[in-house]
């Protein structure tokens, strides 16, 4: 879809005008109040459920009480109440100009005309044109799943309201599902625990950090994302009078009967010694707003009292750096960054990193209907290494500003440069993430990484060969889901290109001449991932899973050395490496080959020397290249990943 100058603008004027919209479902009887409803692209929707089990479903005009394929569904909400509302309310922001019709999928409930309608036209297909259709059609159906789809389903659960308590604390919802933990005084957490050590942190799990507020309402909301319809156990790790111990714990999708009941729970939690831990940073598996602002993180687990991070806009008035800056926008009047907090994967880039990065998120999604296995695997692979970058980068970037360690090293415009690769990518980063949050697809913890920051060189040397292995990975992915979910391509493809740039600009800051062109070279992504699992990760809390199978590191592989021996009489000269691996100990009785894999797809193979471990290099190959030893030559690029024996490893021929 294409937009010009004018319908970008008329777009960014309604959003700035967006309105929000309460209805009310089955309160008084078989009806949406309001029925009708006149709305505009960016406004809100926010549904309230009355007694006793209703839904929201969209359908077309011709279907009343039929589902509309990849339209909106809040689930069904079972309610006792036909007075209160539930807990439970699914939101919707309106995508398009066009009429929206809407009806209750329980039962005969549709054809009741428990209707509505948004944008109805005034003739012709009118709201009362659809209550009658309805009248007649056949029996409601629902999703198939009947899971939310299309919106936001979100559970407010009271955080310390009325003493040390979850209200409710025993939640029953479905997957995909917001549960949203709305603090109150004075000082509560929410940490995510097993059923059999109730006020211990779960690793990997859920933790909001310590929340101190002084005021209901306090602002102050912890969203996390219902995965499946496994039983998740959740305590407050105040120690400070034991509030675990006293029984303020609470869970999601906890049997009703059987040894694992809430209440089990909570004598287990009754009885357990103190202290409660709680993990040092946060947030983490979910996200922390105070009055819309998110909070990307902080640290020693407690809510700081400048809660945003997002630095105010700097001026319409920025300067790009031509020299050397790999394409990439700086601006002169950014805040310092030291008074900056690194965002975390799922959070907000906020305007410092948006100025920084010379752009934004993307504004306009071509969402599909849904998104496969095999894409949201790749999107948690990508985010993980991102994420890395992001944290290298960063780091580094503190290290060359002024009063850091390594301030002088470089000329300012290329401390600047690195600055705004930082940038972009916590943008990359920001994408990926909204991408899986819009699907409801879990982000996972990130891993603990190991960083090279002993000196500038070492920090270049290892950015140089993330970034590298990031765009051959991204290459794979790309063709890997240009099939089934084609709008992810133009995501990924416009990162590689920014990442190209900055590889480039590494190239000349390394002496690297020969390949002052950057040259891509795509590997499978599971070997970059491989790659960054054998050099740069400490621990994850998380495996991942690379096309429905877990992820597998391959033992690592380095260049012990390089030797370069000439012909006098053809003037040919020839190039030897000698290679450094542990190979599995199926594979030692099979030949190896070295698989190099260069710029433009170019794959070849070499033979290893079983004992000295040598391998030739190709004749004319330069430039930044992966090597992998295989027990098989000839096997093609996109099948490489079953005859590794050790790699990948980059090197600069």
């Amino acid at each position: 879809m294409r937009f010009s100058a004018g319908s970008l603008l008329l777009a960014g004027a309604s959003l700035a005008r967006a309105a929000h919209f309460d209805v009310d479902v089955g309160k008084g009887g078989l009806k949406f109040d309001p029925p009708t409803i006149k709305a505009a692209l960016g406004d809100t929707i926010t549904y309230h459920f009355f007694a006793k089990n209703h839904s929201v479903t969209q359908s077309s005009f011709d279907e009343p009480c039929q589902p509309l394929g990849g339209g909106f569904f809040s689930g069904y909400v079972p309610t006792d109440s036909p007075d209160i509302a539930s807990r439970t309310t699914f939101t919707i922001t309106v995508q398009e100009e066009k009429p929206i019709w809407v009806y209750c999928s329980q039962g005969d409930h549709c054809q009741k005309s428990m209707l509505q309608a948004i944008n109805a036209p005034q003739t012709g297909n009118t709201f009362e044109a659809f209550v009658e259709k309805a009248k007649t059609a056949p029996a409601s159906a629902a999703p198939a799943d009947g899971l939310p789809n299309g919106g936001h389903r979100i559970v407010l659960v009271d955080v310390g309201k009325n003493g040390l308590t979850f209200e409710p604390s025993n939640i029953v919802e479905l997957p995909r599902t917001r549960v949203r933990f709305n603090f109150h005084p004075k000082n509560h957490s929410v940490v995510q625990s097993t059923f059999d050590n109730p006020c211990q942190q779960l690793k990997g799990g859920f933790s909001s950090g310590h929340i101190p507020v002084a005021q209901s309402p306090s602002g102050v909301l912890f969203d996390v994302i219902v995965p499946d319809t496994q039983p998740l156990w959740f305590y407050c790790g105040q120690p400070n009078g034991n509030h675990c111990q006293s029984g303020m714990v609470g869970s999601i999708n906890a049997p009703a009967q059987g040894e694992k009941t809430l209440a089990a729970f909570v004598a287990k939690a009754k009885a357990a010694p103190p202290p409660s831990t709680i993990p040092e940073f946060a947030p983490l598996g979910g996200i922390i707003s105070v009055n819309g602002t998110i909070v990307h993180a902080f640290n020693g687990n407690v809510l700081p009292s400048q809660v945003s991070n997002d630095a105010p806009s700097t001026s319409s008035a920025t300067s790009t750096q031509a020299a050397n800056n790999g394409g990439a926008a700086a601006t002169k009047s950014s805040p310092p960054a030291s008074s900056q907090t690194l965002p975390a994967p799922g959070s907000d880039a906020g305007d410092y990193f948006t100025n920084k990065a010379g752009g934004g998120t993307p504004k306009h999604w071509g969402w599909a209907e849904k998104i496969s296995d095999v894409a949201t695997d790749f999107l948690q692979l990508h985010l993980r290494i991102e994420h890395l970058l992001s944290h290298l980068l960063w780091e580094a970037y503190l290290k060359l500003e002024e009063g850091g360690d390594w301030h002088g090293a470089y000329p300012q415009t290329i401390v600047d440069t690195i600055g705004a690769w930082t940038a972009q990518s916590v943008i990359h980063m920001a994408t990926t993430a909204a991408t899986l949050e819009h699907y409801e697809k879990k982000i996972l913890e990130s891993c603990k990484w190991k960083l090279p920051l002993g000196s500038v060189d070492e920090f270049l040397t290892a950015y140089n060969r993330i970034n590298l292995a990031q765009i051959g990975g991204l290459i794979d992915i790309s063709a890997q889901v240009a099939a089934a979910d084609p709008f992810l391509v133009p995501i990924f493809l416009t990162q590689v290109g920014s990442k190209s740039r900055a590889a480039g600009v590494v190239n000349m800051m390394q002496n690297h001449m020969a390949a002052i062109a950057p040259r891509e070279v795509a590997i499978p992504a599971s070997l970059a991932w491989s790659f960054v699992l054998s050099n740069y990760v400490e621990s994850c809390p998380v495996e991942l899973t690379i096309e429905g199978q877990k992820e597998k590191k391959w033992p690592g592989l380095s260049v012990a050395s390089f030797k370069s021996s000439g012909d006098a009489a053809t003037g040919n000269s020839t190039v030897e490496v000698t290679l450094k691996y542990d190979a599995e100990k199926e594979q030692k009785g099979k030949d190896h080959f070295a698989a190099w894999i260069g710029p433009f797809g170019e794959l070849e193979y070499t033979s290893v020397d079983k004992e000295s471990k040598v391998a030739k290099v190709p004749e004319g190959w330069s430039g930044d290249v992966f090597i992998v030893v295989t027990n098989e030559a000839g096997t093609p690029l996109d099948r490489l990943e079953g005859v590794v024996v050790a790699g990948p490893q980059l090197a600069w021929l």
